[in-house]
């Protein structure tokens, strides 16, 4: 199998639930909602929501904003990427990997401008190959292409091989083995009894890129 090794972005590389709880602290402040408001905007968020444009449509009424939605949302997309950090050991775990000879990729969903902000202000640009982001391409994990144009990216194809990881069920771990991707799961909640046919299970990140670097040695887990 060849060393491709494609990452989701959100809370998998980054931590995108602590960046969001400092956004609705600022959100709630700036619109004097009250503390409150903190709490009901994080049950939203947790909910899952499709996509922030249905987000801020029942935000918008809730709160009775005069703000439009695509105001909402435009601003919450200029403000995330300063919001949300990858931690040096996270680079560094990244920058091992390629130095045993990994091709290290991003693959995301989510619109170009926030997601491209993210990778370029968290310094992962320079700590991976290549990344493919749904809003650029147009087609969203767990569509097959999106893994593809990341292996491509990185001078590969998916006949070959390689690894997903991330913390979605459907979009990574799915999405993965549809692509022909052995998989890990970056289950952060500890679940247990659910049904994720994920190759592995780890609860950070961290914990997924030693699993990878012990195969190069040859003395982990196949």
């Amino acid at each position: 199998m060849q060393q491709l090794a494609l990452f989701d972005l959100d809370n998998t590389l980054v931590s995108l639930d602590e960046a969001f709880r400092i956004w609705a602290e600022e959100f709630t402040d700036e619109h004097g909602l009250g503390t409150e408001a903190v709490g009901w905007l994080i049950a939203l968020d947790r909910e899952g929501v499709p996509h922030r444009e249905a987000f801020f449509t029942k935000v918008r009424t809730r709160f009775m904003l005069p703000d439009s939605v695509e105001d909402l949302w435009s601003r919450y997309r200029r403000r995330m990427p300063y919001l949300v950090s990858c931690r040096r050991d996270v680079l560094d775990g990244l920058g091992q990997l390629r130095a045993w000879g990994w091709q290290v990729a991003i693959v995301t969903n989510g619109t170009a401008d926030n997601q491209l902000g993210k990778i370029q202000q968290t310094g992962l640009a320079g700590a991976v190959d290549a990344y493919a982001l749904s809003g650029v391409e147009g087609i969203r994990k767990p569509d097959v292409a999106l893994f593809e144009t990341a292996a491509k990216r990185c001078g590969m194809t998916l006949a070959g091989g390689g690894w997903m990881i991330g913390d979605n069920l459907s979009a990574d771990i799915a999405g993965g083995r549809a692509a022909g991707l052995r998989t890990i799961w970056i289950d952060r909640s500890a679940r247990h009894g659910v049904d994720h046919q994920a190759d592995h299970v780890v609860t950070d990140v961290l914990e997924a890129i030693e699993i990878l670097q012990k195969i190069k040695k040859g003395g982990g887990p196949s």
